[in-house]
Parts: structure tokens; sequence; C-alpha cells
């Protein structure tokens, strides 16, 4: 286990209400994130995983901080602001980026808490889940955004627990 019971800092759910519920599950899921990474130095973080895929838990980190800004900043908030871990040139660097530094992992972590820190903001800030947003010039509401980010972090949790037991066998949670 990555942790006892006692220090897990996930929830076991019971959450009452739509907003407590989704803001929980996707809390738990970020929580997982970094659950997954924690201990790790900047070599075991970029390690890929098999050939030819360039996944690794360092580029997850840049991805989820990728999507995060994506659909808070950009589709909720409407902000103009250039795109994360993606160039014209490179559409993946979030994973094609993440080498084995020391301030590139320092940078990504920044970078994912800083997302986190301005979805949890906005989300505590609006009132309504139905509030929407703009996703390529189409609607979209508030409460499907964050369900959609419980699903995205769900499904590369489950690429973390992959890539955490080939760096170090542990496994679970």
């Amino acid at each position: 286990m990555f942790v006892g019971p006692a220090e897990d800092p996930r929830s076991d759910g019971g959450f009452e209400g739509e907003r407590a519920t989704l803001v929980g599950y996707l809390r738990d899921q970020r929580l997982t994130l970094e659950l997954k990474c924690a201990g790790l130095d900047a070599e075991d973080l970029a390690r890929r995983s098999v050939p030819p895929s360039t996944m690794s838990l360092l580029g997850l980190v840049r991805h989820m901080a990728r999507v995060e800004h994506y659909w808070f900043r950009k589709a909720m908030a409407g902000e103009e602001v250039p795109k994360l871990y993606c160039t014209e040139d490179d559409p993946d660097l979030d994973f094609n980026g993440a080498v084995p530094d020391p301030e590139v992992v320092a940078a990504a972590w920044e970078t994912w808490r800083a997302q986190v820190a301005f979805a949890e903001k906005l989300v505590a800030g609006t009132p309504d889940l139905a509030t929407t947003g703009s996703h390529h010039h189409e609607p979209i509401a508030l409460r499907e955004v964050v369900l959609h980010m419980i699903e995205e972090y769900a499904r590369h949790n489950g690429h973390a627990d992959l890539l955490r037991e080939r760096i170090d066998g542990r496994t679970g949670q």
C-alpha cells in the first residue's frame, strides 16, 4: 500500500449533494495521481512505459495540467491563454517533454498545482453547476466538465497504476 488507511488523504465517499459529490470525487482522483507519483525521483517519474509509448508518470502530471488548463481556464473561464505543453511542432509535448530533470519535475508539479488551484476556485465561485462555458463553440455545463475531469483522471490513474508497478512494484490505492 502507498499509505496506511489512517494516513490516506482521500475520502471514502459519503458526499451529500451533487456539488459535494462531484468536487469530492475529483479531489480524490487528483490525490490519487499524487499518491502514484510519491517518493519517486526525476529518473523514475520520467521512465517510459513500453515502446513505442512515450507515457510516463511525469508525462501524466504534465498532461493533467494541460487538461485542467484547457477545461477550466479556456473552456469555462473563457481565458485567451496559450496552450500548455503543446506546440504546433509537438502537439504531444506534455509526454515528449517529460525528461528526467529535477527542474522539469518541479515545474510540472508547480504548473499542475496552479491549474488545480484555479479550477477549485472557479468551481467554488460558480454558484450553479449548470453555468456554461464553451467547448468547440458549443455550450458546455460546468457539471459536465467536472464529471469529464473525474473520468479523465480515473483513466490516467489506471495508467499510473501500471507505470508505478513497473518502476518499483507498488500496486493499489
